[in-house]
């Protein structure tokens, strides 16, 4: 990774929130979490701050993860469609490919993101950067064969590959 555009260790706690706090989604916690631990100038490099925002997220109770993990929207799911993600997860997914199914793939995600959701309680979660709507769906055929705890750590792993996207963005 490399230094950020913002230099997390000259800012405020309230400059830091402005700017960190959409790292990981509507979980503004961990960028105070990562304040409140104490930033120097190794966190000015998104690495640094990646890891230290993930071990934020892993010292949290299983609520609080399990609430994290449902902050993520669907992929290709109805909010989308509605307009209603937030910027950087409508960037994503449009990176991916994902604003440009085919009326049987969307209908396939659909059904995905149903299945998933009642198997194990809490969207599919993958960090689409890189990757495109085929390997995205191959990705929940995959999974939707693992227990419900391998999907609770992967999901955890994905959000954390997704704010390591964010930072590099930052």
């Amino acid at each position: 990774m490399a230094n950020l555009k913002h230099r997390p260790s000259q800012m405020t706690r309230e400059q830091f929130i402005d700017v960190f706090g959409g790292v990981y989604e509507h979980s503004p916690w961990v960028a105070e979490g990562a304040w409140d631990h104490g930033l120097t100038e190794d966190h000015d490099d998104a690495e640094a701050l990646a890891d230290l925002m993930s071990s934020i997220v892993a010292a949290a109770d299983t609520d609080r993860k399990m609430t994290l993990i449902k902050a993520h929207p669907d992929l290709a799911g109805k909010a989308a469609v509605r307009g209603e993600l937030t910027a950087e997860s409508t960037s994503e997914q449009a990176r991916a490919g994902l604003s440009e199914c085919t009326e049987e793939e969307f209908a396939r995600f659909q059904e995905y993101n149903a299945a998933y959701k009642q198997k194990f309680g809490f969207p599919f979660i993958k960090a689409v950067r890189n990757s495109n709507r085929f390997e995205i769906l191959k990705g929940f055929e995959e999974r939707l064969k693992n227990d419900v705890n391998t999907e609770f750590s992967t999901a955890l792993k994905e959000i954390d590959k997704i704010a390591a996207f964010r930072l590099q963005d930052l």
